[in-house]
Formats: C-alpha cells, sequence, structure tokens
C-alpha cells in the first residue's frame, strides 16, 4: 500500500514522507520522530541538535555561490493529529500510517494521513539531503507539539536562529501565501456531580452519532459541518424536557482542534415512556439530518436498547450541564472587517465527557484579534460557570500580523506570476500558524507560510493532492534560488 506512494513524483519528498509515516508521532508522543530527524541530520554530517522542549534544528551551509544570500531558515512541525474511524483497527501509538494513492490525491485507510505538516518535514529533509539544488545557507526547524499547544514554537529560545527569512510550510492550498493568522486560548470546564441510582423501572439506550466530517476546528469552522456534541446535546435536552430522561455517560470529540465527529451516550428512561422516546428520538433524528443533509451526507444517529446501568447523573447537575452545553457557544463568532471572508473570530466545543461523577468540556477559541479572542472565551466560560463549572483558561498564543512590505513577499508574489501565469492569493488564516509565537523572539524575520493542496487536515478523509506537491516543490526551489542577498 505505502510503497506505491514512495515511486511518486518528486521521489525526494514522497520517499522522505514514507519514511516519516512509519513512525508513530502522535502530539506530545513525537519523540521517535524527535530521534529520527536528529539522526538523519546528524547523518548527513551538517551542526544538528535538539533544544529542550523537543525542536530539532540542523544547519546546512549555502550551495556554492550562493553564500551572499539571506539565510532561510525552513519550519514545519513533525507532530500530527491523531483522529481514526471508529470501525478501523488501528494503534496510532505503534503502527505506521497506511497510506493509499486515490486518483489524484495521496491518503490514509481510515485515519489521519499527517501530510499536515509531514509534507513540509518531508521537504525540508529533500533539501537538507540534496547535492544539486541551488540554495541559501539553511535552518531547518522542526518544531515539536504543534497541534497541542504549540510547545515547539513557545519553547525557541532568542538567538538560536540567525536566519532572516522564515518560510513555514504549513499551508493547504498551493495558490495562497498566508502572511497572518489567528490567536488562540483553550478553555476547560470541569465540576464533580454527585453518582444517584437508576429509578426504578427505568430502561437504558445507547445513542451514537457518527459519520460526519469534521475537520480543521481553525480553517473548516466557515463550512457550516455538525459538532458532533452540539448534536447529541440536542438529542440529551429533548429527552430530558420531554421524557425525564437521565444520563448514565457521554464522550464526545477528541482534539481541541478537531471539530468533533463522534459522540457516544448511554442514557435512561422510564419504562412507560420507551416507547413514545424511541419514536420521538427518531424523529429529531430524521430532522437534524435533514437540516445537515448538504453537508453531512453521512451522518449516522443510532440508538439502541441497550444494559441497564448502575447509576445516572445528579439530576440537578444534569439539568444544568445540558442546558450550559445549549448555550456554549460554537461556530463562527465574526468575520473580519478588513479581509473578505476571513473568520475573524471562532470557537469550537472539541470535548464533552460525562463519566464516573465526573464532568469535563474542552474548547478552542481563535481570533485575530486579541480582544475578540477573550470575548469569546469569556462568552463560553459564563456558559459553564453558571453550570456551577470551574473554568480554566490555558494555552493562549498570539496571532501573527501580516507584513506586506516584506521583501520575501513581493519576490515570491512576482514569482508565481512569472511560474504560474496568474495572481497568487495573498491572505491570512484562521488557523493557528506558528509564526505568530515565532515571532516573539525573532520580531525582525520575514515569514510566509506555504504548501501543497491538503484537504481535510485533522480527520480521517486528510489527503494531499499529488500534483499540487509538485507544484509547490518547484516554486519551493525556485523562491531559494531567488533569495534576496544580504544587506
Amino acid at each position: 500500500m505505502s510503497q506505491e506512494v514512495r515511486k511518486l513524483e518528486p521521489s525526494a519528498i514522497w520517499k522522505n514522507f514514507s519514511d516519516l509515516n512509519a513512525i508513530p508521532r502522535g502530539s506530545k508522543k513525537e519523540k521517535k520522530a524527535e530521534i529520527f530527524l536528529k539522526e538523519f541530520g546528524e547523518k548527513l554530517g551538517f551542526k544538528t541538535f535538539v533544544d529542550k522542549v523537543g525542536n530539532v534544528i540542523v544547519k546546512k551551509p549555502a550551495s556554492s555561490g550562493m553564500e551572499d544570500r539571506k539565510a532561510v531558515i525552513l519550519q514545519s512541525h513533525y507532530d500530527m493529529v491523531h483522529q481514526k474511524n471508529s470501525d478501523i483497527d488501528f494503534n496510532f501509538d505503534t503502527d505506521g500510517i497506511k497510506m493509499y494513492i486515490d486518483g489524484d490525491w495521496v491518503t490514509a485507510d481510515g485515519t489521519t494521513l499527517g501530510a499536515d505538516n509531514g509534507i513540509g518535514v518531508a521537504s525540508i529533509m529533500a533539501l537538507l539531503e540534496s547535492t544539486d539544488i541551488a540554495h541559501p545557507a539553511l535552518e531547518a526547524l522542526f518544531t515539536s507539539d504543534e497541534e497541542t499547544g504549540m510547545t515547539g514554537a513557545f519553547g525557541l529560545e532568542g538567538g538560536v536562529l540567525d536566519g532572516e527569512i522564515l518560510l513555514n510550510l504549513d499551508t493547504e492550498d498551493d495558490d495562497e501565501l498566508t502572511v497572518g493568522c489567528a490567536g488562540g486560548i483553550d478553555t476547560t470546564s470541569k465540576r464533580e456531580y454527585a453518582l444517584e441510582d437508576v429509578p426504578e423501572n427505568s430502561v437504558a439506550y445507547s445513542i451514537s452519532v457518527r459519520g460526519l466530517k469534521g475537520g480543521h476546528s481553525g480553517m473548516d469552522i466557515n463550512l457550516g459541518r455538525a459538532n458532533a456534541n452540539k448534536v447529541m446535546n440536542r438529542l440529551m435536552f429533548e429527552g430530558y424536557t420531554n421524557f425525564g430522561m437521565r444520563v448514565h455517560s457521554i464522550d464526545g470529540g477528541s482534539l481541541r482542534n478537531a471539530i468533533p465527529r463522534e459522540s457516544f451516550a448511554v442514557v435512561t428512561v422510564d419504562e412507560i415512556s420507551k416507547e413514545a422516546f424511541v419514536a420521538e428520538t427518531e424523529i429529531m433524528i430524521e430532522n437534524i439530518k435533514k437540516e445537515f443533509s448538504a453537508k453531512e451526507a453521512s451522518m449516522d444517529i443510532v440508538v439502541q436498547e441497550t444494559e441497564l446501568p448502575s447509576n445516572v447523573m445528579e439530576i440537578g447537575v444534569q439539568e444544568g450541564v445540558i442546558r450550559s452545553i445549549y448555550s456554549c457557544f460554537n461556530g463562527m463568532y465574526r468575520m473580519s472587517d478588513s479581509i473578505d471572508g476571513l473568520v475573524e473570530t471562532s470557537s469550537n466545543l472539541s470535548r464533552v465527557i460525562i463519566k464516573d461523577g465526573k464532568f469535563e468540556t474542552q474548547a478552542l477559541q481563535r481570533s485575530s484579534i486579541e480582544t475578540g479572542k477573550m470575548d469569546v472565551a469569556y462568552t463560553v466560560r459564563t456558559a459553564f460557570e453558571l453550570a456551577g463549572c470551574d473554568v480554566e483558561h490555558a494555552g493562549s498564543y498570539p496571532g501573527w500580523q501580516p507584513n506586506m512590505e516584506s521583501s520575501i513577499l513581493k519576490e515570491m508574489k512576482g514569482l508565481y506570476s512569472e511560474m504560474f501565469n496568474e495572481e497568487v492569493k495573498v491572505l491570512a488564516c484562521h488557523a493557528g500558524l506558528e509564526c505568530g509565537i515565532l515571532g516573539t523572539n525573532y520580531p525582525d524575520v520575514e515569514m510566509i507560510s506555504f504548501g501543497p493542496t491538503i484537504n481535510n487536515p485533522h480527520s480521517p478523509d486528510e489527503k494531499v493532492n499529488v500534483e499540487s506537491v509538485s507544484k509547490y516543490w518547484g516554486y519551493l526551489l525556485e523562491t531559494l534560488k531567488r533569495t534576496p542577498k544580504k544587506a
């Protein structure tokens, strides 16, 4: 399966991508990949080291005749989001990604592919090992733990890098140059609750919400996709309001930066109401499917009778929790007034857990405006505080303000027109890129983010376009050839 991918062109990228994808490298579990990249640089004979937060830095001198050009930092993160379909038997801690070619795309068998940001990492590896590519002095910066906190970017100290230009290879449309991004903050709410005996004469049901598209909680938040946690809570609200339904457990979503695709619950109702409960719930399910029919054709919601649990959630807390989840803002909060089509502020309710006396939600707020980021974060916070939760904000990171006058931007805009006979799109994105954080310790470095076309990152539908990788590779090589001279 994956062997066919190695044969694609440009082979230098696909070979390295295949090697990288054979190594488990989930966020916060990427140590094996760290060792792999360190050994890669050392085998090439270049100065290679790992800093205290797991960033791998490799420095390669300029090729002959390019010594007078500005040094370029090539930056990509080497961790990846771990998501899989529930019916796939796959262990991200031990298994390599199973890739295959699907027409014009490379994708994975029921899991995330890791093209975000593995294609960028593989590109840098190809440049480091090349012997016939013209380039200025290069500093490869492979950052750790980007997907769950940007730990690598936060931990990179000033003075480590000497480059004057940074190319972040982490954009997902090959006709775009990204020059700005949103900042973000995590909001976590928690509270404990008493366990109550299941009321007499109860029957239990399992409810599953599956088959949603999910996707990147920044780049895809404007696409109108369903959030499994919000869908499940609609069923909880109606079941409790109309039939006194009691909640035993809920397990919804996965990672903060992924739109939730699945949610699972176990509930009870009085036996006398079971037929009406099932009938009314099925009607609501059909209505929800109709609402999202254009966006979520594969939505699958199933209600099945199951074994009676030993306890349910304290009823007073249950009511407050269901209402707080309903009132919790999710989706686009505000569009940008200055950049057409850009989501300025958003929130993603990524995780809902009810189990064994503990309730927890996790959410990620994003905004290109710091005050807007905190406004939506407080909006989410207060929804859960009203339900008696302890709420914490953590992991705040800054946005990246565009520099429309940078020399490398002007060079790359002209080069794109020359190579592809059209103008490149210059924009900011509603994702969290590491450039904003890196810029705090390297404020004078000119930064641009670009890359090949990747669809549905952070989901098992992730795929990268083969032709786009070739286009992006050629553009990257020509950009390096035309790097501005030192002042």
